[in-house]
Parts: structure tokens; sequence; C-alpha cells
């Protein structure tokens, strides 16, 4: 499923338009950015919590070459799911 089955999804869930449920699916997901943005997290009940990890700056080596590569530290998108979603999947 992708955003626009989502979209799809919440249209069919609660009604009015197509429009505002894309709308409304944009919503949550740029609120959900914009926190992570900000080194804040998420915490949705039931789906999981989406955080904010920092990764150290390492050497990594091209496969191809070999030759070694500085690789600079940044911050990666995390998520963690919940129980309830982890049971639900099995």
């Amino acid at each position: 499923m992708n955003k626009q089955g989502i979209a799809d999804a919440v249209h069919a869930k609660i009604g009015g338009t197509k429009v505002q449920a894309e709308q409304a699916v944009d919503a949550v997901i740029d609120s959900i950015v914009s926190t992570l943005t900000k080194g804040d997290e998420v915490s949705i009940a039931g789906l999981g919590i989406f955080s904010v990890k920092a990764r150290a700056a390492r050497q990594a080596r091209n496969p191809r070459t070999g030759e070694t590569i500085s690789v600079p530290a940044m911050k990666v998108p995390k998520f963690r799911a919940a129980k309830a979603l982890k049971d639900a999947v099995k």
C-alpha cells in the first residue's frame, strides 16, 4: 500500500471527498516529519514510535573498488513497532 492507498482507505472510512482524505494523510505525514526534524519523537498508540537516531561518522569500503571512504555523521529516522502491531502481524 502506498500513500494514495492510505488516502483511499481514509476516504472509504470517513467519507468526504478524496481531496480531503489526501489532505488529512498529508497533514499527518507532515506533522510526523516536522516533529522528527525538531529531534522529538512521535508515539502512536497501537502502531509504534517514530524517533531520530544519531549515527556516528565511520569508515566504509566501496565493494567494487575496495577503496575506503569516509561516511559523515548523520541523523536517521527510526521506527519501533508497538506490541499490538507486532501481535497483529504474527
